[in-house]
């Protein structure tokens, strides 16, 4: 695992605070970003996360991190899935999701509750589901994280995540993506939302994060089990999902 720090000096409260007050800067144009930096790909990794972690269970579900509300919005038109809860630290967002939710109307009812996924405002066992998207690399403790989302999912329950991971594969259309990665999408940030910082710093903080195959193992020690990832673009994403032991 790579011991690069996107946020070197920054710990504890102070950490997170810097990471909010980032995505509050850039929440209202964080779709927009989204969907030029993934070529509207997300909208799909997201309704796949939301069948793996539902298929065949029944109850409710919970989206940590849950931004703008997109992958609580996917979990809603689950069948099995009565109600959604989407946490998320930056009241910024929680604002563009609940006016999204309302814009959209689901059909099951979508709750948001500021909080910290290291310390999930919930008791063990509350949730059929709990699911992650592009969240987990901005968690000081990843284990600490796991393990509560492991915590408050019932026994055979799942948790999913989706993350951008290291590549651990080389060739020309990776080294391309790498580039675009790293030069081209900071200036997407400057340019699409007035943000250096935000889309500077998700490069660094992929550097930190685990590869695909050390995260089953992280999330196998937070008491999960069967878990298995499948990629998506072209390697730079990742879509692990776990069941409860």
């Amino acid at each position: 695992m790579s011991i690069v720090d996107p946020l070197p000096g920054l710990r504890g409260e102070a950490r997170a605070n810097h990471v909010a007050a980032m995505f509050a800067r850039v929440s209202g144009k964080y779709d927009l970003l989204n969907t030029v930096m993934t070529g509207g790909m997300h909208h799909r990794w997201r309704r796949q996360a939301a069948l793996l972690g539902t298929r065949d269970l029944a109850g409710v579900a919970l989206d940590v991190a849950t931004g703008t509300g997109d992958l609580a919005i996917a979990l809603a038109r689950r069948p099995g899935i009565c109600q959604v809860v989407g946490l998320d630290f930056v009241p910024e967002m929680l604002h563009l999701a609940r006016r999204k939710v309302l814009r959209r109307s689901p059909s099951k009812a979508i709750g948001f509750l500021q909080g910290d996924a290291m310390a999930l405002p919930f008791p063990d066992d509350a949730f059929t589901c709990a699911t992650c998207c592009f969240g987990l690399r901005n968690m000081e403790d990843v284990p600490k994280a796991l393990a509560e989302m492991a915590r408050v999912v019932e026994r055979g329950g799942r948790v999913v995540i989706i993350e951008i991971v290291p590549a651990e594969s080389k060739g020309l259309l990776l080294w391309l993506l790498d580039v675009y990665f790293r030069r081209v999408v900071p200036v997407l940030g400057r340019v699409l939302a007035g943000e250096r910082e935000a889309y500077t710093y998700l490069p660094r903080s992929v550097d930190a994060f685990p590869l695909a195959g050390e995260l089953v193992h992280l999330m196998e020690k937070a008491g999960l089990r069967n878990v298995t990832y499948r990629n998506a673009g072209m390697g730079m994403v990742a879509i692990h999902v776990g069941e409860k032991a």
